[in-house]
């Protein structure tokens, strides 16, 4: 079965943006790929929860629809917070 995350393009970054983005119930993302510029993404937290309970999140590979276009990508890092467990931010890498 394969996983499908919708994301946004994230245009303010930092810190403080990233904050904002988790009260709204968003995770802030990256795609990165050799050669390639890295994409700053926006997925939803609860999609987001529902796919990282399943084991293929972690083996297979995941799409990302981006503005129309589905990029095929695999998880490489998703940092939690520390008390809570809640995802703060999550790497993937273009497949």
């Amino acid at each position: 079965m394969a996983i499908t995350l919708d994301a946004v393009v994230r245009t303010d970054l930092g810190r403080g943006a990233s904050r904002r983005l988790r009260r709204e119930a968003r995770i802030p993302a990256i795609i990165v790929a050799p050669g390639q510029e890295t994409v700053s993404i926006t997925l939803d937290e609860k999609k987001l929860i529902v796919a990282a309970l399943k084991d293929e999140f972690y083996s297979e590979t995941v799409t990302i629809n981006l503005d129309g276009s589905a990029i095929a990508v695999k998880p490489v890092a998703m940092q939690r917070h520390p008390v809570t467990s809640r995802i703060i931010h999550v790497d993937f890498m273009r497949v």
